[in-house]
């Protein structure tokens, strides 16, 4: 069984991972745009405009649940334990 302070822990790497990877996934598909979008273009057969919708919708499906499932419930234990 896992105590308070233990789950709060575990929480809050999680959050520092999981934005540390939305952070690195939008910059990624920032700078390495003219390379990632042609090998996308080709797996997927996809248009440009298509292309960034779908990665416009990545970034904010993953925001979404790392709120939801990582941050808040890190946040709330926080309260919890004060």
């Amino acid at each position: 069984m896992m105590t308070l302070s233990q789950l709060t822990a575990l929480f809050g790497w999680a959050s520092i991972l999981n934005i540390g990877m939305l952070l690195f996934a939008t910059i990624l598909l920032f700078i390495a745009r003219p390379i990632i979008v042609p090998i996308h273009k080709k797996m997927f057969d996809v248009s440009d405009s298509d292309l960034s919708l779908i990665y416009i919708k990545y970034l904010a499906h993953y925001k979404i649940l790392t709120l939801v499932f990582i941050v808040t419930p890190y946040i709330s234990l926080k309260i919890v334990g004060q």
